[in-house]
């Protein structure tokens, strides 16, 4: 099986975190499904509440913060407003001073995902910009780590 058909066949057990989104009027597109544009706010979005709940994130005063490096999206099947999309969160990998996420993008009472994209962040002080010579802080690594899946079984 292909990495694109192993992504496609991602369930809702395959992450540990999730996070509902209702979707509003103002989401579709002219084609009446939501634009893609969305489904990296979604994906932000979905990041930065768990690192606010599980990680002490605080974006005003946190030493460091995540900056986003690359992304990307496999989109399998569209969704539209007015369905309920529940976001899953994984990640699968950390390094130094960087954090490899995987996202799903599910319906709500629909089995099959609906997209699957990877964000990678790169964790800079906010004094310099720069990534940190002493790595992701602890308080950050330890949130980061009750997520994480054994990357052997990574399909990304």
């Amino acid at each position: 099986m292909g990495a694109y058909d192993q992504l496609k066949s991602r369930t809702r057990a395959d992450y540990p975190y999730f996070l509902e989104y209702r979707t509003r009027w103002s989401d579709n597109d002219m084609y009446q499904h939501m634009n893609n544009s969305i489904y990296n706010f979604l994906y932000d979005s979905v990041i930065n509440s768990y690192l606010f709940e599980f990680c002490g994130l605080e974006p005003d005063s946190s030493p460091q913060y995540g900056m986003v490096v690359h992304s990307h999206n496999d989109y399998f099947a569209s969704i539209s407003f007015p369905a309920c999309a529940e976001l899953g969160l994984r990640v699968n990998k950390i390094g130094n001073s960087s954090v490899t996420y995987e996202i799903a993008l599910f319906e709500k009472g629909v089995d099959q995902v609906k997209s699957v994209g990877e964000f990678v962040q790169v964790w800079v002080d906010r004094d310099t910009g720069r990534p940190s010579v002493h790595g992701i802080r602890q308080r950050v690594r330890d949130g980061l780590q009750r997520i994480m899946v054994d990357t052997h079984l990574s399909k990304l």
